[in-house]
């Protein structure tokens, strides 16, 4: 029998195995003796991996192999739990996280995940049909659980969420309705809602911003609505206030004075009395529900004759009265502060090119050009 043979590097010590494959052995910086978590084909390759840890002790990059060796299973689990998010948030992402994160990669140890296995997970959720952006969704929750697993719990070295652009939500382009199909929806819908509809165009508020409106969120004097909370409804069905989203979304809007009549009525009619009364409660005196007035929506949408192939959402009036925004020349800080964004990336989409503004410009470059052959003859 060949003995085995030993050999001491400066850092650490080599040796070779019966298999003839060589095993690195080292002692971290908390003292205790460690064996790599491989064999090696050679002695060379060895130390090299020895080196590897050695530098990473100097360097203080160095990082507990056995804190990893905790399933993601867990580690979500506690990640989801210590945050500090909003209730609606939590469940969202505790939601994607049983779906779309655990069925894949649950039952590794965080620690051992790497780049490999995301590129594989990615690959899976899109062969098993989930929609892009419920995988770039997933894909930035992923990566955030695996940041505070290197940044605040140091429990592995690396991300292994590295893909460029994985996180960016590419969604479809939503449609806009036009002014006549938005007046005729206003018209169409149950009158306790008409206004709803117009808020929801001509203020671009969300659905939840919406519902949270109280009497004393309107200024009729100097016609302007205050967002301050929003009604979000949680996955078993309770409706809780609470701040926008951010606190770019505490703001006032201005309401066009187009609207004041509409607003009064609305105010002598559907509201709830008192400076805290609801705005929009349904035809039973509760807070609408978004499952709910959507069978009133659709509704409306097939009364005022919008084609079913526009797939028009309430949601969408936001986008429509924001592009309108955007038309009419607000600049990008005007849009981020009348839509309630701390990021001007939502508020660039509003301002995408059109073909009308495109011709318009087009006639204006027209007009500087026979100008200017008018004076130069050129």
């Amino acid at each position: 029998m060949a003995p085995r043979k030993n050999t001491k590097a400066s850092f650490g010590s080599a040796r070779k195995l019966k298999s003839g494959r060589w095993q690195a052995r080292y002692t971290g910086p908390d003292g205790i003796r460690r064996t790599a978590p491989h064999t090696f084909e050679t002695k060379t390759a060895a130390r090299d991996w020895l080196t590897q840890q050695n530098a990473a002790i100097l360097h203080d990059a160095w990082t507990d192999p056995d804190a990893g060796k905790i399933y993601l299973t867990d580690y979500a689990d506690r990640w989801i739990t210590e945050r500090e998010v909003k209730p609606r948030t939590r469940q969202e992402h505790a939601r994607v996280i049983r779906l779309h994160v655990l069925p894949y990669l649950g039952e590794k140890f965080v620690g051992d995940i790497r780049p490999s296995d995301i590129r594989t997970w990615r690959a899976d959720l899109t062969a098993n049909g989930v929609g892009a952006p419920t995988i770039a969704k997933a894909y930035r929750i992923a990566h955030a659980i695996f940041a505070t697993a290197l940044d605040e719990d140091e429990i592995i070295r690396r991300n292994p969420c590295r893909i460029k652009g994985a996180g960016q939500d590419k969604a479809a382009e939503r449609p806009t309705a036009t002014l006549t199909q938005v007046m005729a929806i206003a018209a169409a819908i149950q009158p306790r809602y008409r206004l709803l509809v117009l808020l929801a165009t001509f203020t671009q508020l969300r659905f939840g911003e919406l519902v949270g409106l109280r009497r004393r969120n309107v200024d009729l004097t100097k016609m302007e609505l205050k967002i301050r909370t929003q009604t979000i409804e949680l996955e078993d069905g309770t409706q809780i206030d609470e701040d926008p989203k951010s606190e770019a979304g505490k703001r006032k809007i201005a309401l066009p004075t187009a609207l004041k009549a509409d607003v009064e009525l609305h105010l002598s009619t559907f509201a709830q009395p008192g400076p805290a009364g609801r705005l929009f409660v349904g035809s039973q005196g509760g807070i609408p529900r978004r499952r709910n007035f959507n069978r009133v929506w659709h509704k409306a949408l097939k009364d005022a004759k919008i084609p079913g192939e526009l797939r028009l959402r309430l949601h969408d009036l936001r986008h429509t009265g924001s592009t309108w925004s955007a038309q009419s020349g607000a600049t990008l800080k005007e849009l981020m502060a009348r839509i309630g964004h701390a990021s001007p990336r939502a508020a660039l989409i509003y301002q995408h090119a059109t073909s009308d503004r495109d011709h318009a410009i087009a006639a204006s470059l027209d007009a500087m050009l026979n100008a200017a052959r008018e004076r130069t003859g050129a």
